[in-house]
Formats: C-alpha cells, sequence, structure tokens
C-alpha cells in the first residue's frame, strides 16, 4: 500500500500537485546561536545566514538586540540547520539547559528530547565531519565500526548539541 494514498490532497482543487517538504532542525540557544552558526559553517562549509533581533527593528541599545532571531547554515550538499537566540534569556551553561547525554553499562542514557543526526556515504567523510565537531566537545561514544554501521559516534558539542554521526550501512536505504 502507498503511504502518500493516505495524506490528504495539498489543495483539494489540485489533486495531483506532488507535495514537497524538507526538515531542518532548528536550535535554540540562550545567547550563543551566532557562534554555534559560525561553528557549523566551519565544519559543513555553505552559507550562513545571522538575522539579530536589532536588525529586525529592535532599538540597537536593547537588551538582546545583537542576538540572533533567525539564523542557518546551509550547503549544497543537504546539510541544514536553523538557529535563534530564545528572548529574554541570559547567556547560561549550554549543556545545563539542554541536559545530558553519557554511557553507562554498555548504554548511551540521556534526558535529551533529539539527537542531532548527520550520516554520510564514507568512514573519510564522517571521519572529516566528527574531527571538526570534536573540538572542544564531549565526546559519548568514540567513532568506530559497530555492528549496524561500518563507522558510528555520538559527541555533545561545546555547544551543548548531542552529534551522532555515522556511516551509512549498506542496508540503511
Amino acid at each position: 500500500m502507498d503511504p502518500a494514498a493516505n495524506r490528504p490532497p495539498r489543495n483539494p482543487q489540485e489533486k495531483d500537485t506532488p507535495m514537497t517538504i524538507r526538515t531542518t532542525t532548528h536550535l535554540n540557544f540562550r545567547g550563543t546561536a551566532g557562534q554555534a552558526l559560525e561553528f557549523y559553517q566551519s565544519v559543513f562549509g555553505g552559507r550562513l545566514t545571522l538575522v539579530t533581533y536589532g536588525d529586525l527593528g529592535a532599538p540597537k541599545d536593547a537588551p538582546g538586540a545583537g542576538k540572533v532571531v533567525f539564523g542557518q547554515v546551509e550547503n549544497e550538499d543537504g546539510f541544514r540547520v536553523m538557529a535563534y537566540d530564545i528572548p529574554g534569556t541570559d547567556d547560561a551553561d549550554p549543556a545545563a539547559v539542554a541536559g545530558s547525554t553519557r554511557r553507562e553499562n554498555g548504554m548511551t542514557l540521556t534526558d535529551r528530547t533529539f539527537f542531532q543526526s548527520v550520516r554520510g556515504e564514507t568512514l573519510d567523510e564522517v571521519t572529516g565531519y566528527w574531527k571538526a565537531l570534536s573540538d572542544g566537545a564531549d565526546i559519548v561514544e568514540p567513532l568506530a565500526a559497530s555492528p549496524w554501521s561500518p563507522g558510528f559516534g555520538i559527541l555533545t558539542d561545546r555547544f551543548g548539541v548531542t552529534w551522532v554521526l555515522d556511516v551509512q550501512a549498506p542496508y540503511a536505504g
């Protein structure tokens, strides 16, 4: 059965019009969105967009006017992440705000609501991203071969975001 058959059409008058969507992770920071996005651009390349509250009309001397209201990094290979600084929040330890992830008794334990995942086609490609993201990170599980992937690892970067990096296994489409 075709799963698309159960979805409503985009517009009832345009039943044959295909719907295309992309999902993008939107990260919420407490004053470090700009630094995080600049770091992610240094890791993944691509275009960086940073718009502050002041750019959109907040008085330049207002508290938080220099914080990011819209930010994005997007590259030609399909990587895209968005971020902003939560209004009215003070800079805080990102790990304390986001929760924690750790290995214990051979299992990954976490109280985070999500991990950011990056999957590559080769171990060399994933290793390059791993090395760059590891700068200042807490390594949860080192990048290594696993029963399900030629390369798999978990780290929490210096901005408190937990990343799962892996090499696409032959059976994972």
